[in-house]
């Protein structure tokens, strides 16, 4: 027969497990995105004009320790058919094989592999992009701001599209479009 004392105490041990079992996920839990409040575009030059466009749909999982940032990791996939110039014919266009290719390589992808505190409150990352089945090393800061109970990511990556081999044929000419294009982005994620 069980006394008293070794039924309080199998209760404080069943209820220490159920507290521990409801904590793990808590603290092991990756930021949502706020897709209403989220973005990622780019701006490039076409005939040395300034031109930005963005991308509709894009998914990221962040998963950031500020107490421990070398910890932290992220992951970025971007449809490569939600591209948006502005015009229907010129989102067209960049779907094609010179450009995007987005019927083979619907896909653009970055995963971090290395984070860490930068200068003057910045995140200095590390990590691999993948365009159009190039991958490439890449490094860039960004700001991690909290804003309520939010935290908000901004930061911009500079790439040359002819490393990924966007542009293709007579668009490998940059005296019409730049090789430089920066990918633009501002990630807002809740817990």
């Amino acid at each position: 027969m069980l006394t008293l004392l070794q039924i309080s105490k199998r209760s404080q041990l069943a209820l220490a497990a159920i507290s521990l079992a409801v904590a793990i996920p808590a603290l092991a839990a990756i930021a949502k995105i706020d897709d209403a409040k989220s973005s990622v575009g780019i701006v490039f030059k076409q005939m040395n004009v300034a031109v930005d466009a963005k991308f509709k749909k894009f998914n990221a999982s962040i998963d950031y320790n500020s107490a421990k940032p070398e910890s932290s990791k992220a992951s970025v996939e971007i449809d490569l058919n939600s591209f948006d110039l502005g015009d229907p014919q010129y989102n067209a266009e960049v779907l094609k094989k010179e450009w995007f290719n987005a019927a083979q390589f619907p896909k653009a992808n970055f995963v971090s592999t290395s984070m860490k505190a930068g200068a003057n409150g910045q995140l200095e990352v590390a990590g691999n992009l993948s365009i159009k089945g190039k991958t490439v090393p890449t490094r860039f800061s960004l700001t991690v701001k909290n804003v309520g109970a939010t935290q908000v990511f901004d930061g911009s990556l500079p790439i040359k599209r002819l490393a990924f081999n966007i542009g293709e044929g007579e668009w490998k000419d940059t005296s019409m479009v730049a090789d430089e294009v920066l990918i633009k982005f501002h990630v807002v994620t809740t817990q």
